[in-house]
């Protein structure tokens, strides 16, 4: 037999041999600890070393977590804090043409990239509805010290029971009006159940406002196939809509109830990587809800940055817990310094 013929009898074995199928839900031998059936929260608070110092009572916050999947930190962020970080977005938003820090634009009628540096973008568009900025935490020193700071790090560290790892942020000015979902089908680590999510309120959020909404318990849920597994990608049969539908649909027959996040300024709402949540409709044009969203994962789970993901990422470590500066943006990083002396 010739090493040709040999050769393509192999490679047609690998064509033809069954391939896995994508997983439908996550490994219970990877969850985090508190995911698991025989979680002692009450012996890990014991011997938990970061149990000091934190706004909270880290065991009830803990118990209230594994059974409905968030926790809410009330008063965990200095007020000086928000303000610094919100008087660099307006300078973000006045001087747009110095930053190449990037946008997600999702009015329907705009026509340009739907992400795009901020200094190609209108300031009308920048400065209105729709608009979501994109890691702006790499370049201002009060977002790194915000997104890590120490009563969110030591809760999440707590969950993960490995170190903390900052992987993205986004700042709204206006209500996202996003659908239902999950955030681990479209924020991926290399573990997906290690997936956290921090939504911080830069001012206190009016009902009409188009707050959060959320479902108590949904991160235990059953998760949706997107026909090619529970990530969404562009090989999937389904879209986002099907998604919405699905878990709008399992909560109502499991019983679990919708409730609206109205949290003050400086408050902190942390959820699960499954946690169904979403944005509600603006029923007010006029009332803004600024608020700043970060995602975590634990330092086994998210080695690389997602932007250069064959490279060793450089770090800065906050309360223990580590961010990526960007590949792309060396530039920017910490451009905005004020958040030093604070």
């Amino acid at each position: 037999m010739s090493s040709l013929t040999s050769r393509l009898k192999t490679a047609v074995k690998r064509v033809l041999r069954p391939q896995p199928k994508p997983p439908t839900e996550f490994d219970y031998k990877t969850l985090p600890w508190i995911d698991k059936k025989d979680a002692d929260i009450s012996g890990f608070v014991k011997h938990y070393n970061r149990n000091q110092n934190l706004s909270y009572n880290l065991a009830e916050k803990l118990v209230f977590w594994q059974k409905n999947g968030y926790v809410i930190l009330e008063q965990a962020i200095a007020t000086e804090w928000l303000e610094q970080l919100w008087n660099e977005v307006e300078e973000l938003f006045e001087d747009n043409e110095k930053y190449r820090i990037k946008a997600q634009v999702d009015l329907p009628e705009y026509t340009g990239r739907a992400v795009q540096e901020v200094r190609d973008l209108p300031k009308e568009v920048l400065n209105g509805k729709h608009i979501k900025i994109m890691d702006f935490h790499n370049s201002s020193v009060i977002a790194k010290k915000i997104m890590l700071h120490n009563n969110i790090v030591s809760f999440l560290e707590a969950v993960f029971g490995e170190k903390v790892v900052a992987m993205q942020s986004l700042l709204f000015k206006w209500g996202s009006q996003q659908a239902t979902h999950q955030d681990f089908a479209y924020v991926v680590s290399e573990n997906p159940s290690h997936l956290a999510a921090s939504w911080i309120a830069l001012e206190d959020v009016h009902i009409d406002s188009g707050p959060l909404f959320y479902y108590p318990g949904s991160h235990t849920n059953k998760k949706f196939d997107f026909g090619n597994g529970m990530f969404y990608n562009h090989e999937s049969e389904h879209d986002p809509n099907d998604f919405a539908k699905y878990i709008e649909a399992n909560c109502e027959r499991l019983g679990q109830k919708r409730e609206t996040l109205l949290i003050k300024k400086g408050d902190v709402l942390l959820w699960h990587a499954a946690l169904a949540h979403g944005g509600d409709a603006i029923r007010n044009p006029n009332l803004t809800r600024k608020s700043f969203v970060s995602h975590y994962s634990s330092i086994n789970a998210y080695r690389h940055h997602r932007q250069a993901p064959d490279s060793d990422p450089v770090r800065q470590t906050y309360n223990g817990a580590d961010v990526f500066a960007h590949p792309k943006l060396q530039d920017h990083e910490d451009i905005f310094k004020a958040g030093e002396s604070m």
